[in-house]
């Protein structure tokens, strides 16, 4: 068997295991974990979610943590980030809700977990649904509880250059037992198979193994793993304790090198940061522009990239999506022209903090 089987089953249980949930399920990227999480909220048999309902999202994130959602029919609030955290802005956030509000997706940047405490406060006795794409934060926690696991229901990515890597791969968990059978079905084509006998989705599987095997009930895809992906991820799983340490330890390093830099503001931590990367942000009135930073980055021999998509209602992609801005999104303007990331890794990057702490001073 070369997709979805023993070795698949063996990492979903173990990464539920490291994360504390009770349900996990492999797809074949975060950008598909995305997909899957937003479908199984669409066929949920109390209260689910439909075509026009208002979903809150940060201005800042990735293509995939958007497209889901305009392609299940939703209505996207865009919302600003903070400057420091690169999450939401806690303030904007709240005054963007309104009674059309079903769902917030939030999204832990480079690494960097939301501050949860403070939305679920926002939210209150609101029908609000929080999902969480995790996919740039495996490792991150909160008041000792692993991001992904604050939502419903939380995406992961292992993609080769991500904190582990199955090469392609991504990850849901959730501790809803209703999601979790719907999230099986939708993996592999909307059918019954892979469901166990008694199931949320169908009720009941018959015995009979044939009838069962072309038997489908929702519109799903196929976004099945390959069972390489899940032998590597059992690996993977085994040094993942050590990575994250490792990364924070050049975390540690990055704000102790740059914590107090003249020109360029850095993330602020919120918990304990996974450090998928390190982002810079031109502070506002420096004498400096990204393209100068840029230069100096890669003559010192960095690479570089923006702060995931920057403001990514500057796309031109939004013309396929209903959506409306909730104020002007400085800060994610900000961002999207003076800022960028260089990456982390968990080995020891002492001697490039030192000559990153000299750029641009």
């Amino acid at each position: 068997m070369f997709s979805m089987g023993s070795e698949v089953a063996a990492f979903e249980h173990g990464f539920a295991d490291y994360v504390e949930s009770p349900y996990c399920v492999m797809v074949n990227s975060g950008s598909s974990a995305n997909l899957l999480m937003v479908a199984a909220l669409f066929f949920t048999k109390e209260n689910p979610l439909k075509a026009g309902d208002e979903v809150i999202v940060p201005a800042v994130s990735w293509s995939t943590t958007y497209y889901p959602l305009q392609q299940y029919g939703m209505k996207l609030r865009f919302v600003d980030i903070d400057l420091n955290t690169l999450n939401y802005d806690l303030e904007q956030l709240e005054a963007a809700i309104t009674g059309k509000t079903r769902l917030i997706m939030a999204v832990n940047l480079l690494g960097n977990p939301n501050d949860f405490d403070a939305i679920n406060k926002i939210v209150g006795e609101r029908d609000i649904r929080i999902i969480e794409d995790n996919c740039e934060s495996m490792g991150a926690e909160l008041s000792g509880r692993k991001t992904g696991t604050f939502g419903i229901m939380g995406s992961f990515s292992s993609f080769f250059s991500h904190h582990i890597s199955t090469m392609e791969g991504g990850l849901i968990v959730t501790a809803n037992e209703e999601l979790y059978h719907i999230l099986l079905s939708l993996r592999a084509h909307g059918w019954t198979r892979n469901l166990p006998k008694h199931n949320h989705v169908c009720g009941e599987k018959s015995d009979n193994a044939f009838e069962e095997s072309f038997r489908f009930v929702l519109p799903g895809y196929n976004v099945r793993p390959l069972e390489m992906s899940g032998a590597i991820g059992t690996e993977q799983l085994k040094k993942l304790p050590s990575l994250i340490k490792a990364r924070r330890e050049n975390g540690m390093r990055f704000q102790e090198a740059l914590g107090n830099h003249a020109n360029l503001l850095i993330q602020q931590e919120t918990g304990q940061s996974s450090w998928f990367g390190f982002s810079l942000v031109i502070r506002p009135q420096a004498d400096l522009t990204r393209q100068r930073l840029i230069e100096e980055l890669n003559e010192a021999g960095f690479e570089c990239r923006p702060i995931v998509a920057g403001n990514f209602t500057n796309n031109e992609v939004m013309k396929y999506i209903d959506a409306d801005i909730f104020g002007d999104l400085p800060n994610a303007s900000h961002i999207d022209s003076n800022g960028l990331f260089v990456g982390n890794h968990h080995y020891d990057i002492s001697e490039a903090m030192q000559t990153l702490s000299k750029i641009a001073t």
